[in-house]
């Protein structure tokens, strides 16, 4: 007896065993892509990029990406701002091609796009979470996405004709939804293309309940250019993105209207607090309330004050970070548990990069690198090496027809701006791009940032501020990385300067920026914009 139950056994094991193909010799079809993308994530808040903030707040479960895979170091938005970024994703043009230069402008949604496209190819499409572009996603089989900016409590999710408030903490939400949507599909052999959209880490980095107080015994180091000067850089100057002058005090940096108490300071926009269940708003007040006692009791002013306020600034943004990551965790989980990474591209990214301080500021738009610069992390086994470091230029404008090649379909590329880098993913030393052309359009608007244009090499830059003012920066980046120096007047590199004039004039005609893009403003109506702007600000707590 106890002899057949072992034939049994040993005939069971190896049965399994015969249908279990090794991984080496699955059929490999077009890849499935999960395309994940933040908004608002620094690469300086990414430890795999090595910066100081990403060891003393890790993100593991993003680093797993660089580690199975790819990780970038020189790629870079067309347009530093949130619906532009994404329409040039989408759509593989340049802003003033695809017609969203800036928030407020309607995203054109009958165009050709990177779903549709993948669609023709057979793949099954979907989008999770924030989307962004106003009126409903097209070229998609299946969408669930945030109302507009969307909210980090209890968000409101809209699904053809109807719109849900949805109980719960946003980025635990577009996980969770993800995933339901990777499961309700299993055995499904089509390929697919899900883009898993996060709100966080966007402003007003509001963290999950579970990680209220998960920074508060670090200090977090602030940049050395916190506090700056400004010579000869105009349009930084007048910006209104400086933390310790124009963050709102309760809804950007949670802090109450005084001592013992859990109402908020200056807060011009009240319903992501307003939004929160009782119980969660007790649970966030209960962790805030010791800590904003303890600013009071400080008595804090000047540059101790300015100072806090950045700690205050990095503890939320981080912590916001957080949630992300372990919803990447586990998604990564999942795709390893059903066997889906062998042949799964994953990218994680953000819409653009962001200051954490440099500058003395938040938020993003100039054509400095933290706000241009986009972390790009890439795995997809077979063809991208474990630990692959690519330096070389790519921006966002590549993504789809990249995608599209991996995907069999490069011919639908052949109206894009961008160019399929699968040649670097593939090992590829060869040059990619020599320079790479940036035009942001967005002002007079929040934070006042200038229009601008310009041209990025490998080391060098060019930038012209323009609109209400008529100003250029150059920039060396191997000599002056942090760009304090605007070196626009430097005799020794005027040979220089005369071929990035030239380099920006080529790209200009070879991306078909025409007059238009150069339209200025009436000064009455930019006057007003920052009167209106002051006026919402407040007054700060000095």
């Amino acid at each position: 007896m106890r002899i057949g139950l072992g034939l049994v056994g040993l005939l069971l094991i190896v049965s399994c065993k015969q249908q279990e193909k090794p991984k080496d010799q699955v059929a490999k079809g077009p890849p499935n892509i999960i395309f994940i993308m933040s908004d608002d994530h620094a690469f300086q808040a990414i430890s795999a990029y090595g910066h100081e903030l990403g060891k003393l707040a890790p993100t593991p479960n993003i680093d797993r990406i660089a580690k199975n895979g790819a990780i970038f170091q020189n790629n870079f938005c067309t347009n530093s701002i949130c619906g532009p970024s994404r329409a040039v994703i989408l759509t593989g043009k340049h802003s003033h091609i695809n017609g969203f230069r800036m928030n407020g402008e309607r995203f054109d949604n009958s165009q050709p796009t990177l779903p549709k496209h993948l669609k023709k190819l057979g793949y099954e499409t979907a989008i999770v979470g924030k989307w962004h572009l106003h009126g409903k996603p097209t070229g998609f089989d299946y969408w669930d996405v945030l109302n507009d900016q969307g909210n980090y409590y209890n968000p409101e999710f809209i699904q053809g004709e109807d719109t849900t408030v949805v109980e719960g903490y946003a980025t635990d939400l577009i996980t969770d939804k993800s995933l339901e949507w990777l499961k309700q599909r299993e055995g499904n052999q089509k390929p697919f293309y899900l883009m898993v959209h996060h709100k966080a880490p966007h402003r007003n980095w509001m963290p999950a309940l579970r990680h209220l107080n998960v920074y508060d015994s670090i200090t977090f180091p602030l940049p050395d250019t916190y506090f700056p000067e400004f010579k000869n850089q105009r349009a930084a100057a007048e910006q209104q993105q400086t933390i310790y002058k124009d963050m709102y005090e309760g809804h950007d940096l949670k802090m109450s209207d005084g001592y013992g108490s859990t109402d908020l300071a200056h807060n011009p926009w009240t319903k992501d607090f307003d939004r929160m269940t009782p119980e969660q708003r007790n649970i966030w007040d209960e962790a805030y309330l010791p800590k904003n006692n303890a600013f009071y009791e400080a008595d804090l002013h000047g540059k101790e004050l300015a100072e806090w306020k950045g700690q205050r600034y990095l503890h939320e943004y981080l912590a916001t970070v957080k949630s992300v990551d372990e919803g990447i965790g586990k998604i990564l989980g999942y795709l390893e548990a059903t066997g889906l990474d062998e042949n799964t591209l994953v990218v994680y990214t953000s819409d653009q990069g962001f200051y954490l301080g440099e500058h003395g500021w938040f938020d993003k738009r100039f054509m400095y690198e933290e706000s241009m610069k986009m972390p790009l992390l890439m795995q997809l086994p077979g063809v991208i090496e474990p630990g692959t470091n690519i330096d070389a230029l790519v921006q966002n404008l590549d993504f789809a027809p990249t995608f599209l090649d991996l995907a069999g379909g490069k011919q639908y590329a052949a109206n894009m701006q961008g160019e399929s880098f699968k040649g670097l993913l593939e090992g590829s030393e060869d040059e990619f791009k020599d320079a790479v052309y940036y035009h942001y359009y967005d002002f007079p608007a929040f934070h006042m940032v200038k229009r601008q244009y310009g041209v990025r090499t490998d080391r060098y830059k060019l930038i012209h501020f323009y609109d209400d003012i008529d100003e250029w920066e150059f920039y060396d980046l191997e000599e002056d990385p942090k760009e304090l120096h605007n070196a626009i007047n430097d005799e020794k590199y005027r040979d220089v300067i005369a071929s990035m004039h030239k380099k920006l004039d080529s790209l200009q005609t070879y991306y078909k920026v025409t007059d238009k893009e150069f339209e200025t403003t009436p000064k009455e109506k930019v006057d007003k914009t920052y009167r209106a702007f002051e006026k919402l600000r407040g007054i700060p707590i000095q």
